[in-house]
């Protein structure tokens, strides 16, 4: 009879999980959670950057942010193809961490579908070209490494 008890509340916590699990799960690819039993609204789609600049070299990245960077994101955001951006500056937590997160705002997944046709001619058009896009590139990796870019939806709790 113990053996038939314990059977029972063993499966009453595999249902109870599976419940919740099934409960929390993202909507299907393709489906909306405004009809949807998601404790959640979806908002804009944001793209944010974990930069370390190297040891003294976190003004001079600044500087290029605000030279190229920013010409880029405003001309970008004037098209719309982009909502906003932000750029945070603070104190890595240890050798490891970042010092500089980047974030750009879209207005939704699909419009990160064919983003570098619409970015690429603005960084062109900006940096003069391909060669000297190239070489900016290359002189900004002697400053500061990316160490990873997470794309997050931004939602709003019910």
């Amino acid at each position: 009879m113990k053996i038939t008890s314990t059977f029972s509340l063993v499966a009453v916590i595999l249902l109870a999980s599976s419940a919740i699990c099934s409960a929390q799960s993202p909507s299907p690819a393709g489906s909306s959670v405004s009809g949807s039993n998601a404790p959640y609204t979806e908002g804009s789609v944001w793209e944010v950057s974990f930069v370390r600049t190297k040891s003294g070299m976190t003004d001079d990245y600044i500087k290029n942010l605000a030279k190229n960077y920013r010409s880029v994101m405003d001309e970008a955001k004037k098209q719309t193809a982009i909502v906003s951006y932000k750029m945070f500056l603070g104190d890595a937590a240890n050798r490891d961490d970042f010092d500089i997160m980047l974030m750009v705002e879209y207005k939704n997944m699909a419009s990160l579908d064919g983003l570098r046709d619409k970015l690429d001619p603005i960084e062109l058009k900006i940096s003069g070209g391909e060669d000297q896009a190239r070489q900016a590139s290359v002189k900004r990796a002697e400053i500061r490494e990316i160490l990873g870019t997470k794309t997050m939806r931004e939602i709003t709790a019910k």
